[in-house]
């Protein structure tokens, strides 16, 4: 086993199972630290006991790449192995790419081949990048400057990952009236625009309802990104309020798709929201949200509450290759 390999996978299986990022970066810093070395060197740190004197390398991390050239599965990583994502199979086969991922350039944890070649290693046909506008700058959104040369960027890693497809995307702040947080002839240049509501999520519940169906509306949207913005986990965030029949009414009327967000901390819609947007005749895709490799294996969440609320998987638009996602 490839020690370098050995360390990514066991970083993989962390944020798969959400464990902190710093114990997450320590074995991703170990493995940038090997991956520097040459490998006769890696061998004979190894043999002598001197691979926590590198920078970057502690006990932990050490002990996984002992097990790793001693041929042997490491220890770190079959404990990992037992934490269960489990729910939505069948539909989670189905699927053959997710439309929400995010990578360093804004807030994400990884380069966008890191989340490439994770996305391609789980069986997926494509991944859509949709790193955030420039107004969210908590989250280092993209300016126009930065999205066009990542748009570069990709088409690069497209010729080397074939066939392998990265879609170019965003994922762009709707903004107080409905407008979009990026100029409207860059969103018609790619692939794939998910749009989310980030601010002032307490919005009387009229003014997000026109806020909401203004965004929907709009021709370079193609899906509505985790709709309540709740958050359900520790301290927790209340849903925004709106009109959700309007919305849905308004997505299923225009071809925008409602996302089912896997993320653990949102499941976004909830229950109700979503058997409210299959009875008005929604289009759906259910997304990891990831910005983690690891993360990228959370679509059983949201394939399972699909499943529960009676989506019809013809109607999930990533269970479509990226040739029909695209022509619409």
């Amino acid at each position: 086993m490839d020690p370098v390999k050995a360390l990514k996978q066991v970083a993989f299986h962390l944020e798969r199972a959400g464990e902190p990022t710093y114990r997450v970066q320590a074995f991703r810093n170990a493995a940038a630290v090997l991956a520097d070395l040459d490998p006769a060197e890696v061998e004979k740190r190894a043999k002598l006991g001197t691979l926590t004197d590198l920078k970057g390398v502690g006990k932990s991390t050490a002990g996984v790449v002992q097990d790793a050239l001693a041929n042997r599965e490491p220890s770190y990583l079959a404990k990992l192995r037992h934490v269960d994502i489990t729910g939505g199979e069948e539909l989670r086969a189905k699927l053959k790419g997710d439309c929400h991922v995010h990578s360093d350039w804004s807030d994400g944890g990884s380069p966008i081949r890191d989340m490439a070649e994770a996305a391609r290693d789980l069986g997926h046909e494509f991944m859509v990048l949709t790193d955030h506008s420039p107004r969210l700058t908590v989250a280092n959104g993209l300016s126009r400057d930065r999205l066009e040369k990542q748009l570069e960027v990709v088409a690069e890693l497209n010729v080397e990952l074939a066939p392998f497809l990265i879609l170019t995307g965003i994922e762009v702040d709707i903004l107080d009236d409905g407008s979009l947080d990026q100029d409207e002839d860059l969103l018609a240049r790619l692939d794939v625009v998910v749009a989310s509501v980030h601010s002032k999520l307490k919005m009387p519940r009229a003014e997000m309802t026109t806020r909401m169906v203004n965004a929907v509306q709009n021709p370079h949207v193609d899906i509505l990104g985790h709709c309540t913005g709740r958050l359900v986990v520790g301290k927790g965030r209340p849903e925004s309020q709106f009109d959700a029949a309007r919305v849905f009414e308004a997505c299923a009327a225009n071809g925008t798709a409602v996302e089912i967000n896997s993320r653990p901390e949102r499941l976004d819609p909830p229950r109700r929201l979503l058997s409210l947007a299959v009875d008005a005749g929604c289009t759906f895709s259910i997304d990891s949200d990831a910005h983690a490799p690891g993360q990228l294996d959370w679509l059983n969440y949201g394939c399972a509450r699909a499943e529960e609320c009676g989506v019809p998987p013809d109607q999930v638009i990533n269970t479509r290759p990226a040739s029909r996602l695209l022509s619409g």
